[in-house]
């Protein structure tokens, strides 16, 4: 797992967008909320993401997995190293992350963002 592995496999969810932020963090976000976060130079966390309390809970017990620092206080977890976690495990959280953020978004920004790829269909 690596920066290109994270960015194909979040860059695979509907609407996600990737920007550059506080300098050398690659950030993903859904309708202009974050949802993941992975380092593009070495840094004390390769990656952060969203979680449900539940997986919050039971992934900070594990080895090289932390409270993500800053976003803690909002279930985010923080990966110390690339191998803290299997890689099908990391799709699967990043999934539901997306998920988690997308579900907060206001309702009208989840339809808008549900209708496009309809639109664009129908556009071609």
């Amino acid at each position: 797992m690596n920066v290109e592995w994270v960015r194909r496999c979040c860059m695979a969810f509907p609407h996600a967008t990737e920007q550059v932020q506080w300098g050398y963090d690659l950030v993903f976000k859904v309708g202009g909320k974050m949802f993941a976060v992975t380092a593009m130079e070495p840094a004390p966390v390769v990656l952060s993401f969203k979680c449900s309390p539940e997986s919050f809970a039971e992934l900070i017990e594990r080895s090289g997995v932390i409270p993500a620092p800053y976003l803690a206080r909002a279930q985010w977890v923080a990966m110390q190293s690339d191998d803290a976690l299997p890689a099908a495990e990391v799709k699967q959280l990043l999934r539901q992350s997306y998920d988690l953020v997308f579900a907060k978004l206001p309702k009208k920004l989840q339809n808008t963002l549900k209708e496009a790829p309809a639109k664009k269909k129908a556009a071609k």
